[in-house]
């Protein structure tokens, strides 16, 4: 997989009106892109992605799935579900109520892309 560093699209206006609507009282997800943005974005990631190949999901969103999988303590596919369905994770990670998501392999991916890389690295 390689990566091509995109900018971090702005939250669409439905999932912020339907979240709102929704979770009136705000929940921790939306609480934590409210009040801390999206904490990553494309280019932390570059050192591990080669510059060719298939391209990859936005690696900031798979760093904020990774980090509320494990909150949650969700399995991959629980994850990926969860990107799917829930307007909360939709909120976070900037995507229109429609989107589809992607295969939960895709979370397992990005860990062995994430392993290999910090394999190769030795500790500072």
């Amino acid at each position: 997989m390689s990566m091509h560093p995109q900018p971090i699209p702005a939250l669409p206006e439905e999932t912020v009106r339907v979240a709102h609507a929704v979770l009136p009282k705000g929940n921790v997800w939306l609480r934590m892109r409210d009040e801390l943005g999206t904490l990553y974005e494309d280019t932390d990631f570059q050192d591990l992605f080669p510059s060719r190949g298939q391209p990859a999901q936005a690696p900031w969103r798979l760093a904020l799935v990774t980090l509320m999988q494990y909150a949650e303590g969700l399995t991959d596919r629980q994850a990926a579900d969860a990107v799917r369905t829930r307007i909360d994770w939709k909120y976070v990670l900037s995507l229109e109520l429609t989107d589809s998501g992607f295969d939960f392999s895709v979370l397992s991916e990005c860990a062995r892309t994430v392993a290999r890389s910090w394999c190769r690295t030795p500790p500072v």
